[in-house]
């Protein structure tokens, strides 16, 4: 990658270490744009599981986010009950969406059975079709922003599912991590943006018509290489009439490169 060429990523630096690295290997340069901003729903939730767990008994746990993983863990050893939540999980079978949701499991020593090859609801309702598990019972903590589209998949393949809200997610409040980025997009000199989620697509505009007119901020994303990790993202980025390109492989590795092969970078 030419030195001059700026990448932009949808995720706050902490969560952006393999970007930057990724990035930074092809000699161009990273920006990272924190977008949202999860509102947990306190430490309750830990308590909702469990007697999620107790009262419905269920066959499974599916966990679609590393940050959904965290949240949970965390809230729990708040409050004493970590222990008392590895057990209730460890008696599922468990699946994670994909490597990195899969790595916060095993750190706090939660054996995962299953994981798709494609890291998306897609992928998950792949993996439960091939269980054949007809009548079983599936509990799903995550986002009360995610779409219904994972609970209706697996109900059509026949699986009972119990979504548990973890915690809202709203756009990010302090934006002056994104002066850079403002600089540098009002001037066409952002190469290219990854989208990882629709949230953050919703987010992104909601920063950005701050301070651009939504059609000036659609002509100066035409100039920009624009990926979306996913389906989802690229669904999102459609309603605002902005062009992507979806990852074949639905991570931020993936999403680097299509990135790299795009600006014909490496």
């Amino acid at each position: 990658m030419s030195q001059e060429k700026t990448i932009a990523i949808t995720r706050s630096k902490d969560d952006s270490e393999e970007f930057i690295q990724l990035i930074t290997k092809h000699n161009a340069t990273p920006i990272t744009l924190p977008t949202i901003e999860l509102v947990s729903k306190g430490e309750k939730i830990v308590d909702d599981f469990l007697t999620s767990v107790k009262t419905e008994n269920p066959d499974y746990s599916v966990f679609m986010s590393s940050k959904a993983v965290k949240l949970l863990i965390e809230s729990s050893k708040k409050i004493s009950k970590f222990e008392e939540l590895r057990l209730a999980i460890t008696n599922t079978i468990v699946i994670a969406v994909g490597p990195k949701t899969k790595e916060a499991l095993e750190n706090e020593n939660i054996r995962v059975s299953h994981m798709p090859t494609r890291y998306s609801s897609v992928g998950v309702g792949e993996v439960f079709t091939k269980l054949n598990a007809v009548g079983k019972k599936v509990i799903v903590p995550r986002s009360g922003a995610s779409t219904p589209f994972l609970k209706e998949l697996l109900e059509k393949i026949g699986l009972e599912i119990i979504e548990l809200y973890l915690y809202d997610v709203c756009a990010f409040r302090d934006t002056t991590q994104w002066n850079e980025f403002r600089s540098l997009f009002s001037k066409n000199s952002v190469d290219g943006i990854i989208f990882t989620s629709a949230s953050s697509v919703r987010a992104f505009f909601e920063i950005m018509t701050k301070d651009f007119e939504h059609s000036q901020l659609l002509e100066n994303l035409q100039k920009t290489k624009v990926i979306a990790i996913g389906p989802f993202t690229a669904d999102e980025l459609k309603k605002f009439d902005v062009q992507n390109i979806i990852a074949d492989v639905h991570t931020v590795a993936g999403s680097v490169d299509v990135m790299v092969n795009e600006l014909s970078l490496a």
